[in-house]
Protein backbone atom coordinates (compact mmCIF):
# COMPACT_ATOMS: atom_id res chain seq x y z
CA UNK A 1 0.00 0.00 0.00
CA UNK A 2 2.79 2.33 0.66
CA UNK A 3 3.84 1.95 -2.89
CA UNK A 4 0.38 2.84 -4.08
CA UNK A 5 0.41 6.00 -1.99
CA UNK A 6 3.82 7.00 -3.38
CA UNK A 7 2.54 6.56 -6.92
CA UNK A 8 -0.56 8.56 -6.07
CA UNK A 9 1.55 11.41 -4.58
CA UNK A 10 3.81 11.39 -7.64
CA UNK A 11 0.79 11.52 -9.94
CA UNK A 12 -0.64 14.44 -7.99
CA UNK A 13 2.67 16.30 -8.18
CA UNK A 14 2.99 15.51 -11.89
CA UNK A 15 -0.62 16.50 -12.40
CA UNK A 16 0.07 19.83 -10.73
CA UNK A 17 2.94 20.45 -13.09
CA UNK A 18 0.69 19.59 -16.02
CA UNK A 19 -1.94 22.04 -14.79
CA UNK A 20 0.68 24.76 -14.43
CA UNK A 21 1.97 24.14 -17.95
CA UNK A 22 -1.60 24.21 -19.31
CA UNK A 23 -2.31 27.51 -17.55
CA UNK A 24 0.91 29.08 -18.84
CA UNK A 25 0.17 27.84 -22.39
CA UNK A 26 -3.36 29.32 -22.20
CA UNK A 27 -2.00 32.68 -20.99
CA UNK A 28 0.61 32.72 -23.79
CA UNK A 29 -2.08 31.91 -26.39
CA UNK A 30 -4.33 34.67 -25.03
CA UNK A 31 -1.47 37.20 -25.14
CA UNK A 32 -0.51 36.14 -28.66
CA UNK A 33 -4.16 36.36 -29.78
CA UNK A 34 -4.52 39.81 -28.17
CA UNK A 35 -1.30 40.99 -29.83
CA UNK A 36 -2.44 39.71 -33.22
CA UNK A 37 -5.85 41.34 -32.81
CA UNK A 38 -4.20 44.67 -31.91
CA UNK A 39 -1.87 44.44 -34.92
CA UNK A 40 -4.61 43.67 -37.46
CA UNK A 41 -7.34 45.89 -36.01
CA UNK A 42 -5.41 48.96 -34.83
CA UNK A 43 -1.80 49.11 -35.95
CA UNK A 44 -2.01 47.86 -39.56
CA UNK A 45 -4.95 50.09 -40.69
CA UNK A 46 -3.22 53.11 -39.13
CA UNK A 47 0.01 52.24 -40.96
CA UNK A 48 -1.87 51.80 -44.28
CA UNK A 49 -3.60 55.16 -43.76
CA UNK A 50 -0.24 56.85 -43.20
CA UNK A 51 1.11 55.17 -46.35
CA UNK A 52 -1.85 56.45 -48.41
CA UNK A 53 -1.38 59.97 -47.07
CA UNK A 54 2.30 59.82 -47.96
CA UNK A 55 1.51 58.66 -51.51
CA UNK A 56 -1.14 61.37 -51.91
CA UNK A 57 1.26 64.05 -50.75
CA UNK A 58 3.89 62.80 -53.21
CA UNK A 59 1.32 62.84 -56.02
CA UNK A 60 0.19 66.33 -55.03
CA UNK A 61 3.79 67.50 -55.10
CA UNK A 62 4.18 66.15 -58.64
CA UNK A 63 0.93 67.69 -59.91
CA UNK A 64 1.36 71.42 -59.81
CA UNK A 65 -1.47 73.80 -60.55
CA UNK A 66 -1.38 75.15 -64.08
CA UNK A 67 -0.31 78.79 -64.11
CA UNK A 68 -2.50 81.25 -66.01
CA UNK A 69 0.15 81.62 -68.71
CA UNK A 70 0.01 77.89 -69.49
CA UNK A 71 -3.77 77.63 -69.79
CA UNK A 72 -5.13 77.32 -73.31
CA UNK A 73 -7.81 79.76 -74.31
CA UNK A 74 -10.67 79.21 -76.74
CA UNK A 75 -9.63 78.35 -80.30
CA UNK A 76 -10.97 79.49 -83.66
CA UNK A 77 -9.99 77.49 -86.71
CA UNK A 78 -9.45 79.29 -89.99
CA UNK A 79 -9.97 76.83 -92.79
CA UNK A 80 -7.55 76.20 -95.61
CA UNK A 81 -6.77 79.01 -98.05
CA UNK A 82 -4.40 79.45 -100.99
CA UNK A 83 -2.43 82.66 -101.63
CA UNK A 84 -0.12 83.74 -104.44
CA UNK A 85 3.15 85.01 -103.04
CA UNK A 86 5.82 87.20 -104.60
CA UNK A 87 8.06 85.20 -106.90
CA UNK A 88 10.95 86.41 -109.00
CA UNK A 89 11.23 83.65 -111.56
CA UNK A 90 8.06 81.54 -111.26
CA UNK A 91 4.68 81.69 -109.60
CA UNK A 92 4.63 80.47 -105.98
CA UNK A 93 1.69 79.60 -103.76
CA UNK A 94 1.07 79.14 -100.07
CA UNK A 95 -1.58 76.72 -98.93
CA UNK A 96 -2.26 77.22 -95.24
CA UNK A 97 -4.73 76.81 -92.41
CA UNK A 98 -4.34 78.08 -88.91
CA UNK A 99 -5.94 78.37 -85.50
CA UNK A 100 -6.26 81.46 -83.38
CA UNK A 101 -6.03 81.14 -79.61
CA UNK A 102 -8.10 83.81 -77.88
CA UNK A 103 -7.79 85.27 -74.41
CA UNK A 104 -11.41 84.69 -73.32
CA UNK A 105 -14.67 83.12 -74.44
CA UNK A 106 -16.37 86.46 -75.10
CA UNK A 107 -13.86 87.18 -77.86
CA UNK A 108 -15.20 84.21 -79.88
CA UNK A 109 -18.31 86.14 -80.89
CA UNK A 110 -16.36 89.15 -82.11
CA UNK A 111 -13.90 86.99 -84.05
CA UNK A 112 -16.71 85.16 -85.83
CA UNK A 113 -18.28 88.51 -86.79
CA UNK A 114 -14.93 89.87 -88.00
CA UNK A 115 -13.87 86.71 -89.87
CA UNK A 116 -13.93 88.44 -93.30
CA UNK A 117 -11.56 91.11 -91.96
CA UNK A 118 -9.30 88.49 -90.42
CA UNK A 119 -9.14 86.41 -93.61
CA UNK A 120 -8.44 89.58 -95.63
CA UNK A 121 -5.57 90.54 -93.30
CA UNK A 122 -4.10 87.04 -93.59
CA UNK A 123 -4.31 86.99 -97.39
CA UNK A 124 -2.77 90.45 -97.77
CA UNK A 125 0.01 89.85 -95.29
CA UNK A 126 1.07 86.45 -96.63
CA UNK A 127 0.60 87.60 -100.24
CA UNK A 128 3.26 90.29 -99.72
CA UNK A 129 5.92 87.80 -98.63
CA UNK A 130 8.52 86.22 -100.89
CA UNK A 131 9.22 82.55 -101.35
CA UNK A 132 12.54 82.92 -99.52
CA UNK A 133 10.92 84.64 -96.50
CA UNK A 134 8.46 81.79 -95.97
CA UNK A 135 10.93 78.92 -96.35
CA UNK A 136 12.52 78.95 -92.89
CA UNK A 137 11.18 78.88 -89.35
CA UNK A 138 12.20 82.48 -88.68
CA UNK A 139 10.04 83.70 -91.57
CA UNK A 140 7.04 81.67 -90.38
CA UNK A 141 7.41 83.02 -86.83
CA UNK A 142 7.58 86.55 -88.22
CA UNK A 143 4.37 85.98 -90.19
CA UNK A 144 2.66 84.69 -87.04
CA UNK A 145 3.77 87.76 -85.05
CA UNK A 146 2.64 90.16 -87.78
CA UNK A 147 -0.73 88.40 -88.09
CA UNK A 148 -1.27 88.49 -84.34
CA UNK A 149 -0.50 92.21 -84.25
CA UNK A 150 -2.73 92.98 -87.25
CA UNK A 151 -5.72 90.98 -85.97
CA UNK A 152 -5.43 92.45 -82.47
CA UNK A 153 -5.45 95.95 -83.98
CA UNK A 154 -9.13 95.65 -84.92
CA UNK A 155 -10.44 93.42 -82.10
CA UNK A 156 -12.21 95.39 -79.33
CA UNK A 157 -13.53 92.88 -76.75
CA UNK A 158 -10.43 90.71 -76.44
CA UNK A 159 -7.27 89.65 -78.20
CA UNK A 160 -5.45 86.83 -79.93
CA UNK A 161 -2.87 85.32 -77.58
CA UNK A 162 -1.28 82.93 -80.07
CA UNK A 163 -1.50 81.72 -83.66
CA UNK A 164 -0.91 78.09 -84.58
CA UNK A 165 -0.12 77.05 -88.15
CA UNK A 166 -1.99 73.77 -88.59
CA UNK A 167 -1.09 73.45 -92.27
CA UNK A 168 1.51 75.46 -94.20
CA UNK A 169 2.82 74.50 -97.61
CA UNK A 170 4.93 76.79 -99.80
CA UNK A 171 5.25 75.76 -103.44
Amino acid sequence: MAEKEKKKDEQEKGGGKKKLIMIIAAVVLLLAGGGAAYYFLVFKPHKEEQQKKLEESKAAALIKPIPDEAKIGPMVEIKEFVVNIIGEDTTHYVKASLSLELDKDTTLDEVSKRMPQIRDAILLLIGNKTFAELQDIQGKNQVKAELKSKINSFLRTGSVTNIYLTDFVVQ
